[in-house]
């Protein structure tokens, strides 16, 4: 049964890039959402948080991470990390595939291949 996801990043980074090439040789349709460009809704952040937890959607160790002040990369709790993930997208771990039944953050093959399969052998095709 063929699989339509929404991979959300950014076009010129490698991971996402390395994603893309994934889904592609292995037949699953997806929709780009550049989230630098278009941002990402409120609601729809909110929900990956509630399900995964800001500090797994939030990138550290990204550049727009590093430049902040001080004051702002410290005593980060819920809200402030939304916050930031808001006002700059670039801040949120990439990619971030969302479809039916599946909310993964970051590209590891095996990890798609399970989850996009049902299956945990990294080599079956979904």
């Amino acid at each position: 049964m063929p699989m339509s996801v929404t991979i959300y990043g950014i076009p010129n980074c490698d991971t996402m890039r390395k994603a893309r090439s994934w889904l592609a040789e292995h037949g699953v349709a997806t929709t780009f959402h550049d989230y630098r460009k278009d941002g990402v809704p409120q609601a729809r952040l909110e929900s990956w948080v509630a399900k995964l937890g800001w500090e797994k959607l939030l990138n550290r160790s990204g550049t727009t991470f590093r430049k902040l002040p001080p004051e702002l990369r410290e005593s980060l709790d819920t809200d402030r990390a939304l916050a930031l993930m808001l006002e700059h997208p670039a801040m949120i771990r990439r990619p971030v595939l969302e479809g039916p039944e599946v909310l993964l953050v970051g590209f590891r093959a095996d990890d798609y291949a399970a989850a996009l399969s049902g299956s945990s052998d990294p080599d079956q095709a979904p």
